[in-house]
């Protein structure tokens, strides 16, 4: 159970503790897409969180939107926060994580993920033994896959403990 347990759960993107992190050597994060900065399909970004992506910038922390959708759809959000992504991911393989790694310049030990799906995020960051960090999903409207995944995960979160950053 513990490939699926994130070392972070939150209830936003907001909610991450960046300065901790940071003092803890983390230097970049890989993030999700939608349910994790968008809403699923939307290519509206909230205020908080433009917010939070010029603080983790201001700080030195680099960012990447790392995907399963589409290009055309990720790169319109990428463009709108000015960040470098990769679309078609692959999540959970670990080739999506590498890639990462390769975009932003930094190794396993300093990357994080940001994301709001277990079988994709935290399990594929948990693989490349990289620090996970769940939120909750902005929004209950997601794709067909996703939905059947969230019965999955409904049964495997009682098992996961909330717990403090390590």
């Amino acid at each position: 159970m513990n490939i699926l347990r994130p070392d972070l759960f939150v209830d936003s993107i907001k909610d991450i503790p960046l300065e901790k992190l940071q003092q803890q050597g983390i230097k970049g994060f890989v993030i999700d897409l939608d349910n994790t900065i968008t809403a699923w399909n939307s290519y509206e970004v909230a205020e908080e969180v433009m917010d939070w992506v010029k603080k983790a910038k201001s700080m030195g922390i680099a960012l990447c939107i790392a995907s399963n959708n589409h290009e055309k759809r990720v790169m319109k959000v990428a463009k709108i926060l000015d960040l470098p992504f990769l679309s078609n991911a692959g999540k959970p393989r670990r080739k999506a994580f590498k890639k990462v790694l390769s975009i932003l310049d930094i190794s396993v030990d300093e990357l994080a993920v940001i994301g709001d799906q277990i079988f994709t995020d935290v399990l594929g960051g948990n693989r490349m033994e990289l620090y996970t960090i769940l939120v909750v999903p902005i929004s209950s409207h997601e794709f067909f896959g996703t939905r059947i995944m969230r019965r999955m995960e409904r049964i495997v979160i009682p098992y996961l403990q909330k717990h403090e950053v390590k």
